[in-house]
């Protein structure tokens, strides 16, 4: 009992670790920075920035939070494995891919206010977008959808309130490439070991299983 406990709390503590770390890299130069960069110096307001980009993601990562926790529950594991660790290894290859944001992306919900602005074109930016994905896969994988959406929400945090308190300043500063390269390497890493069958160590089949006893 004890034994299973700690084996629990462990599986959370690390999957609110990988999805802080993983999130925050591929955040980096993804559509949701370089949308918190524009707003930032255009409104020079970064607290309603920051309260928008929180809310946004919350809701946002919380629906792909919830289609993580269902996919363990319909898919087979067997299956579920290979679909996860394709798609982590899917997430490593369009890391590396350059993100850019359309003009009129930044205009939508401008009426708004800043709040509001950021709210609204935060959700919709983030839509699909690759932060959304890897939370879904990460929800599937470690089957605690709740722990990984702390993480992935942290993740964001870490990212973008810099960018909301200093513009587009710090843009040309980091290293993209390195920090895409770091992000796409902890992604296939995971992708390997879930195919690999790591994934009964590391996720979401020993929850499975502690749920099933």
């Amino acid at each position: 009992m004890v034994n299973r406990l700690w084996t629990g709390l462990g599986i959370l503590v690390e999957s609110v670790f990988v999805s802080t770390g993983v999130v925050a890299l591929a955040e980096i130069g993804d559509k949701t920075q370089l949308l918190a960069f524009i707003l930032a110096a255009r409104s020079k307001k970064p607290v309603p920035i920051i309260l928008g980009i929180i809310a946004a993601t919350i809701v946002n990562h919380g629906l792909a939070g919830a289609l993580g926790a269902w996919l363990t529950t319909t898919v087979s594991p067997e299956i579920l494995r290979w679909v996860l660790g394709l798609s982590f290894i899917g997430m490593a290859i369009w890391t590396m891919i350059p993100d850019k944001i359309e003009e009129e992306e930044t205009q939508v919900a401008k009426k708004f206010g800043v709040f509001g602005a950021t709210l609204i074109t935060f959700f919709l930016a983030e839509m699909g977008d690759k932060t959304q994905i890897a939370t879904v896969v990460m929800a599937a994988h470690y089957a605690a959808p709740l722990a990984v959406v702390i993480g992935t929400t942290l993740g964001m945090l870490i990212a973008d309130v810099p960018a909301a308190f200093v513009g587009d300043k710090l843009a040309n500063k980091i290293p993209m490439k390195l920090v895409h390269s770091i992000a796409a390497a902890i992604f296939a890493l995971l992708g390997i070991a879930t195919l690999l069958g790591a994934g009964s160590k590391l996720g979401f089949q020993s929850l499975k299983r502690q749920r099933h006893r």
